[in-house]
């Protein structure tokens, strides 16, 4: 009996001894293998912690350290600690996906530095660009206040760069800035990096010289384009060479014909394989006449274009729409105490449009504003790919030019059943070798250079290029802020206080016809965040933090006395 026991031991003992080693050889496999291939697993619905494939692709053919000084540490309140920590991950992807490339370190800014040196060094950050953010900490009756830095200086091959972590937005509350920057990180870490790495930046001209909207209407979007790209304004002034530098231009709501001069630098612009953003209203309204007395007309807006358009495989409507999806204007509708009251009416001629294609140029985008907007056909051009990238809700009306506008007809509802036609294009992408419109067309003062045919060869068939029209020039037109002297977001409607996404849009048109489609990529994704209800934060607190606390606790009790009983059980018999 005795003998049997000791060898039955014995056998545990080797089954144990070679349970061990077996284990043991599964973990040194397995960590070798993780050693030889890297692979993450990201389990969240809308895979947020997945680096997208232009990023994944930019860290890895990086070919020198790329390194990170986040002067963004200490203690904060928990939105900034949230966003901090957010940081860290995406930091650690990066450096996980870069074989190490990426390295970084946090700092608390002027720690065990004397006074003069904390305020030497914030001088410099402020210098080179990162803006302090201030904290406000209330004990018993006093409330401090301590500035944070939440940014990085990056540096690269003996270049540096300023990586903004945290950016407040106007018009937006503080968690609401917090939330944005969150689901930005990996933009904004991968725009930091293209800049570092990049030798020499693609060049964006405004032409001017036609009434187009000038630089105070366009400042948001010049200065947001400036991230990426040169950006300058050029009057073409019949120069042939005008836009020889220029890799992509925008014409912004012209207001007065194109000469013939013109018009033939364009074309053979196009036909070299520049890149076009044609922002036009095929419908002129005096928009003085409209504010000061209430009512304007609509008529024909003769730019000289049409023929140019039409060629290429557009052509734009002088019709003005209506759509019932719409923004609001303010209306005076009586005097209150002396003062005037007034109230917010839909005003159909301020069409809000919701993207419904798949496009790159429009995926996840929210609403687009439109004034003013006409209606585009696309026409039958040899070799040109057209994609609609924008058009109108269900419920759209169509006028024919001449269009009576009268601010007072908001004070009657539009009815549905008015709005008679459905999804009018309004935006188009057009991509191909098109052909020239300015065969047997020579203008004058070209014919009378009689070097002109020595230094400038005719092209009648171009190279592959992109353009996209847009029936609106009002969609580049940021209003400004009189009072504070200063220009509102592009996009941003002051009547509902509403950000819409006209500057993400032209961004994206922008990113796509110079092939960018790497941040185009990053801007569209679509990141969730669950956030808490704040009124359950407050009015529910103790009900949510006993749960949170007890919940836990009670479970493991109860789990552990099944266990118990069920051992107890079983020996028992």
């Amino acid at each position: 009996m005795v003998a049997e026991k000791k060898i039955t031991t014995s056998k545990n003992k080797r089954r144990d001894i070679m349970s061990l080693f077996v284990l043991l050889g599964i973990v040194v496999l397995v960590n070798f293998i993780g050693s030889v291939y890297f692979k993450r697993f990201d389990l969240t619905s809308e895979k947020r912690y997945t680096l997208a494939e232009s990023t994944k692709t930019l860290l890895q053919n990086l070919d020198d350290e790329v390194y990170f000084k986040v002067y963004f540490d200490g203690d904060f309140n928990p939105s900034f600690t949230r966003l901090r920590n957010e940081a860290k991950e995406i930091l650690d992807e990066f450096r996980a996906y870069s074989g190490n490339q990426i390295q970084y370190e946090f700092i608390v800014p002027g720690d065990g530095m004397s006074a003069d040196e904390k305020t030497s060094l914030e001088k410099q950050l402020y210098e080179k660009g990162l803006v302090p953010e201030p904290i406000f900490e209330k004990n018993k009756d006093k409330t401090s206040q301590t500035l944070i830095w939440p940014g990085a200086v990056v540096s690269h091959k003996g270049k540096e760069a300023i990586w903004k972590i945290f950016s407040r937005q106007d018009n937006t509350d503080f968690e609401t800035s917090v939330n944005n920057s969150v689901k930005e990180l990996e933009y904004s870490l991968t725009n930091t990096i293209r800049k570092l790495k990049r030798s020499k930046r693609q060049e964006v001209t405004f032409i001017d010289g036609h009434y187009e909207l000038d630089t105070l209407r366009t400042y948001d979007l010049a200065r947001s384009l400036s991230e990426y790209y040169d950006v300058n304004r050029t009057a073409i002034l019949g120069k042939l060479g005008a836009l020889d530098q220029s890799d992509a231009i925008i014409i912004a709501k012209p207001d007065s014909a194109f000469s013939v001069a013109d018009q033939y630098i364009i074309d053979q612009y196009i036909m070299k394989g520049g890149k076009v953003l044609w922002l036009v209203d095929p419908v002129g309204i005096n928009m003085d006449t409209l504010l000061m007395k209430g009512y304007s007309l609509g008529l024909s807006n003769p730019l000289n274009l049409d023929n140019m358009l039409f060629k290429y495989g557009v052509r734009l409507n002088p019709v003005l729409l209506q759509d019932f999806q719409c923004s609001v204007i303010p209306m005076n509708v009586g005097f209150k105490k002396g003062q005037p009251n007034f109230k917010l009416f839909p005003w159909p001629f301020s069409p809000l449009v919701l993207p419904d294609v798949n496009h790159p140029i429009v995926k996840n985008l929210d609403l687009i504003k439109f004034d003013y907007v006409s209606s585009l056909d696309t026409i039958s051009a040899k070799g040109i790919k057209k994609t609609i990238l924008l058009s109108t809700s269900r419920y759209t009306k169509t006028l024919p030019t001449p269009v009576r506008i009268f601010y007072s007809s908001v004070q009657i509802p539009p009815k549905e059943s008015q709005f008679m036609n459905s999804y009018i294009p309004v935006a188009c992408l057009l991509e191909g070798e098109f052909t020239s419109f300015a065969e047997n067309r020579l203008p004058t003062i070209f014919l009378n250079d009689t070097n002109f045919n020595k230094k400038n060869k005719f092209i009648e068939k171009g190279k592959y290029t992109k353009m996209i029209v847009v029936a609106d020039g009002d969609i580049a037109r940021n209003d400004f802020n009189r009072n504070e002297r200063k220009p509102y977001p592009l996009g941003y409607d002051k009547f509902s206080n509403r950000q819409y996404a006209n500057k993400t849009f032209l961004l994206n048109c922008v990113n796509y016809l110079l092939d960018d489609e790497g941040m185009l990529q990053l801007r569209s994704r679509e990141v969730t965040l669950r956030l808490l209800d704040k009124k359950k934060i407050t009015t529910q607190r103790s009900k949510w933090q006993m749960t949170n606390v007890l919940l836990p606790v009670a479970l493991l009790i109860a789990f552990g006395l099944i266990q118990f009983f069920l051992r107890k059980r079983k020996f028992a018999k």
